[in-house]
């Protein structure tokens, strides 16, 4: 059999694992030939494809990006949803010109509601989930997610002491969309005392209030950890936002910090290196089995698949009930709307 590998979407440490646990599972054990389609859902239009061995795929257990190259697949998802059954022909044909038997696709929500699209037209797909965000639905955590939450927690505890050092207020701005998922795990374990979710919402008079009795305790600070995705009434950073109406309705002294695209870069968490690791190996059982349409995912403590028809177009969000959200409650971390 001839396997593709594509990786779509925003770079998350971890990709290459997961391309090392797919190319090797499929080149060692299964006997398969491999090929990564790069820079994305075009490399496959384009037949901009390299031959993967199993010394190629050696040495890039621990790089953080791709090494395939990546794009974001909306113009490409826009042209399936625009092309009539003519052009349609074109994809299977760059699909078939390549000779391939599956194409296993790397991404995020995106990526996985293109693939099911792919699947619809009759072609033999594998999704694998990818995101730092963790929102991919059908899915208990996606790669990423955990090297993610380590960089932002770190970033909190060293807000910690500058905070406490000039009893500032900081508020600190992690990445995350639709989904606060960083924002809460973060959050929860660097101590952060008020945590903003898009999911929750929040009420400025909450958080203000907050602030003001945590002083009239006695405590020289507060750390606030605010997801980029949150609603606000203007076009800033929600960080320079927080901060700006936390110091004028507060008058203590505060400032913002964004943490911006470091939490995507560098070397994976072994968590992450071996989650992609397992789900990829995964990925190539399923097409040594013949089983396709599918995406693979980490459910309780095993790994797993659901259909991609169920997986495409949902998010997976943080709610109220979430444990760790009610934990902090009962502790007395403020979460905007209590």
């Amino acid at each position: 059999m001839k396997v593709g590998i594509l990786t779509s979407g925003g770079d998350a440490p971890g990709i290459n694992a997961t391309i090392r646990g797919v190319g090797k599972t499929a080149i060692n054990n299964y006997g398969m030939q491999v090929i990564g389609i790069q820079n994305g859902f075009s490399g496959l239009l384009y037949k901009d494809v390299v031959e993967l061995t199993d010394q190629s795929l050696s040495g890039i257990l621990n790089l953080g990006g791709t090494i395939l190259g990546t794009a974001r697949e909306k113009s490409f998802r826009k042209m399936i949803n625009s092309l009539d059954e003519k052009d349609r022909e074109q994809i299977k044909n760059a699909y078939h010109e390549l000779e391939l038997d599956c194409l296993v696709c790397i991404g995020g929500n995106g990526t996985q509601r293109t693939t099911s699209m792919l699947a619809d037209m009759g072609l033999n797909v594998i999704g694998v989930p990818k995101t730092i965000d963790n929102d991919v639905y059908g899915t208990d955590v996606t790669f990423g997610f955990d090297t993610a939450v380590n960089i932002a927690t770190d970033a909190i505890d060293r807000l910690h002491s500058t905070a406490s050092s000039h009893r500032r207020v900081m508020v600190i701005e992690l990445m995350g969309h639709h989904a606060g998922w960083i924002t809460l795990y973060a959050g929860m374990a660097g101590g952060a005392d008020i945590i903003l979710l898009p999911e929750l919402g929040y009420n400025m008079k909450v958080v203000i209030e907050k602030i003001k009795k945590r002083m009239e305790l006695g405590k020289a600070y507060s750390i606030v950890a605010v997801a980029e995705g949150i609603e606000i009434p203007s076009k800033e950073k929600p960080a320079i936002y927080f901060a700006r109406e936390i110091q004028e309705q507060t008058g203590f002294e505060t400032r913002e910090t964004v943490l911006g695209y470091i939490q995507r870069g560098g070397s994976p968490s072994p968590y992450d290196r071996n989650l992609g690791t397992l789900l990829g190996g995964h990925a190539a059982d399923l097409i040594h089995r013949g089983i396709f349409g599918r995406m693979v995912a980490k459910l309780g403590s095993e790994i797993s698949d659901v259909p991609l028809s169920e997986v495409a177009g949902k998010l997976r969000l943080v709610t109220a009930d979430n444990d760790l959200v009610v934990q902090g409650k009962r502790m007395g971390i403020s979460f905007g709307i209590w």
